[in-house]
This record gives structure tokens, C-alpha cells and sequence, in this order.
């Protein structure tokens, strides 16, 4: 197990898409999301489901300086992240699914994991024993609603592990059909000559070789109708030059979405993958990002600020529910405005 900061951290990394959601741009999903934000749109203070204006519909730069040893927690980030945990309202789009999520403990993912609970699903979610805290928070609300939960820790680098979770999901659910493979870990580092063949390693186990072990282990449980999402990242089509390897990562879980999708399309199965840009997760202050540079982080979008977690629950929802049954093979973005770069 390396030492620190090579721990493996979650990345980053809700429906109602038109149905011509499938031929969206690249980067195009803010925009077709807005028929879904305007039922479901919530301010901080009052959740109400008005109508809001996103640009200022969550907190802006400058953030309080803060650092975290990886992997961080939500708790302790300054503000607190918002996962859905009050606004997100399920309709039953996924009623009756199987859901994994790794890295359902906070972030993207552990808006994913409420989300699907909301909207009908039994979710077992992954993290590692460290971020516990974090993962009995998501746990409860899952059952607060009524849902199955599974909390299933371990280290995803492990490949014994990434076939014993899938099993074990499968097992404590009755069954699988949504993969969301989300954990992922990313370092900044300035200088290449700084980038250790330890930490090159560690983010290429996490971010490129668990989501095809994950996969491939999945595809025994899995059946026609069934569906496969990974995060990747703008980092894959624009990356940060203090993010070398966790960008030639995020541009390989393009390519292998790409690829799987055309392979398993005989099969029912869909692919596709969600690329975030800047959002406000455990990853940006556990090391994600340079310090200096975490109070301004987010402001460089049309938007000026980061994404919530919440705010990207809708396309996992969208890309898992049915009704987006043509849509394979794609990457949907959510940027804040910046669109393609």
C-alpha cells in the first residue's frame, strides 16, 4: 500500500434529457439539462423547486484555504458540498434497478448513489475504509428511503478486489445492472520531474485499470438492458499542465467507453461516460489542486463557480434510465458554460 498522497481518492469525479439527448455535443448537457433544473432547481438556503439562476445558485470564489490528507471527507470542507442530500426529488425512473457505485462516499459519486436511491434503485456503493464516515452518511439516506444499501470498502489498485466487489454487490442486491465506475485519484504536481513512477503507477491502477477490471467482472451479472457509466474528465479533451497523469487517464476512460460501447451494443449493454469539469469535491483540497490556487477553483468558467455534486446527478441518472436507450458510446460534459474547448 503506498504511502500517502498516493491514496486512491474519489473523482470527482437525475434526469429528464430530451429525447434527442443521444446526438447532444460533447459538452452540450447544461444546456439540455435545463428542462429537468426548472422542476428541480434548489437554492442553498431554501430548496425550493423554482425556477433559479444557476450562476448564482451556489457559492462563488474565493474559498477559505484548506488542505486535507487524502483522500478528504466532505465533512470538513468549507462550504460543505451539496450531494442532493435535501434537494434532489426521485420520479421512479429507476425503479427495481442494481446499482454499484464506486466512490459513493462523497462527491459525484455519492450524488449518483442518492440520486439512483431516489429515483428507485438498490445501490451498494465503494470507498476506502478511511473515508467511513463519509460512506454511513450515504448509507443512511439510501435507507431512509426506503432502498437496499450495500457498504462495500475496499481499494480498487487491488484486482482481486475489483472481482470481489462486483461479486458481492451482485450477491447483496439480487442482481446488477448499473455500473458506475467513479472513483478515481488525481495529484497535482507542477513539474514533471517531480511526477514519481509511484504516483504515475497508483493513478494509472486507479483511474484506467480498475473501471476495465470493474467492467469486465461486471459482465457476468450483467444483462441486455443494463448500462455502464464512467466518469471521466475535461481534462481528457483540456488538460491542466499540473495534471499529466491523471489527464492521460481521464483521456484513456474516453477511449475505452468508445471502444467497449461498440463491442457490447450486440450485447443490450450501453457505455458511456460523464467528463465534469471543475466541481467542489473531497479531491480538490486533499491534493487535487494547488493550494494556492483552491480558493479561486472554479472561477475561470463562464459561470464562475464550481459544480455541486448535485448538479451532475441528473446526467447519471439520465445516461442509467431508459428512455436514453439510443445513447451509447457518448460523453456528456457538464462545465458551467465553457462548452468545448
Amino acid at each position: 500500500m503506498p504511502e500517502r498522497p498516493f491514496t486512491v481518492t474519489r473523482r470527482l469525479i437525475a434526469g429528464g434529457l430530451a429525447a434527442g439527448f443521444g446526438g447532444a455535443a460533447l459538452f452540450g448537457a447544461v444546456r439540455l439539462q435545463r428542462s429537468r433544473d426548472a422542476r428541480a432547481a434548489t437554492t442553498v438556503m431554501t430548496h425550493s423547486r423554482d425556477i433559479a439562476d444557476p450562476v448564482d445558485l451556489y457559492p462563488k470564489p474565493p474559498f477559505e484555504k484548506q488542505t486535507q490528507e487524502p483522500p478528504g471527507l466532505a465533512s470538513r470542507m468549507r462550504p460543505v458540498p451539496d450531494h442532493g442530500e435535501k434537494s434532489y426529488r426521485g420520479s421512479g425512473r429507476l425503479t427495481g434497478r442494481k446499482a454499484l457505485v464506486t466512490g459513493g462516499d462523497s462527491g459525484i459519486g455519492r450524488a449518483a448513489a442518492i440520486a439512483f436511491a431516489r429515483e428507485g434503485a438498490d445501490v451498494a456503493i465503494n470507498y476506502l475504509p478511511v473515508e467511513e464516515p463519509d460512506a454511513r452518511e450515504v448509507i443512511a439516506l439510501i435507507e431512509e428511503g426506503g432502498r437496499k444499501a450495500l457498504a462495500i470498502p475496499g481499494d480498487l489498485r487491488d484486482p482481486a478486489f475489483c472481482k470481489k466487489l462486483v461479486d458481492t454487490a451482485a450477491d447483496g442486491l439480487g442482481g446488477l445492472d448499473l455500473l458506475v465506475s467513479n472513483a478515481g485519484q488525481q495529484h497535482s504536481v507542477v513539474a514533471l520531474e517531480e511526477l514519481t513512477l509511484e504516483q504515475f503507477d497508483s493513478v494509472f491502477k486507479t483511474n484506467v485499470y480498475a473501471p476495465f477490471l470493474l467492467c469486465k467482472a461486471a459482465l457476468a451479472h450483467l444483462k441486455p438492458g443494463a448500462a455502464i457509466i464512467v466518469t471521466a474528465s475535461v481534462q481528457a479533451f483540456n488538460p491542466s499542465a499540473h495534471l499529466v497523469d491523471y489527464a492521460q487517464t481521464k483521456a484513456a476512460n474516453v477511449a475505452f467507453v468508445k471502444a467497449l460501447a461498440k463491442q457490447l451494443a450486440p450485447r443490450g449493454i450501453r457505455v458511456n461516460a460523464v467528463a465534469p469539469g471543475p466541481f467542489w469535491t473531497p479531491l480538490q483540497p486533499s491534493g487535487g489542486q494547488p493550494p494556492d490556487a483552491l480558493p479561486k477553483f472554479g472561477s475561470n468558467t463562464p459561470f464562475g463557480r464550481p459544480g455541486q455534486p448535485a448538479e451532475i446527478a441528473p446526467l447519471y441518472v439520465a445516461l442509467a434510465a431508459a428512455e436514453t436507450s439510443y445513447s451509447s458510446g457518448q460523453v456528456f460534459g457538464a462545465s458551467g458554460g465553457s462548452g468545448v474547448d
